[in-house]
């Protein structure tokens, strides 16, 4: 069985910065490909990051040049670094790990932007 911790969600003012981590354990070899996604109350879940196997990376316009996601094999550790945050940016945001073509979810970390 799989295990995604994820941990860094909080308060933040606009501005600000938050780093968030998503820890796999359990019975994972390896993983391929990763993404960072967000849900707001009464919006569609919406990718904001994605790096692959590889490490290519890829961005919505919205927080391109402001969020940059990573990995660190060793660890089954994916990031997601948020820099000048708005308010906007408020949001549940949950990883996603693929390994051996499964998908694995986080359960989610709540980030609130708010003066």
């Amino acid at each position: 069985q799989v295990q995604l911790v994820e941990s860094g969600g909080g308060l933040v003012q606009p501005g600000g910065s938050l780093r968030l981590s998503c820890a796999a354990s359990g019975s994972i070899f390896r993983i391929s490909s990763a993404g960072w996604y967000r849900q707001a109350p009464g919006k569609q879940r919406e990718l904001v990051a994605a790096i692959t196997s590889g490490g290519t990376t890829n961005y919505p316009d919205s927080v391109k040049g402001r969020f940059t996601i990573s990995r660190d094999n060793a660890k089954n550790t994916v990031y997601l670094q948020m820099n000048s945050l708005k308010p906007e940016d408020t949001a549940v945001y949950l990883c996603l790990v693929v390994s051996g073509e499964v998908d694995y979810w986080g359960q989610g970390t709540q980030v609130t932007v708010s003066s």
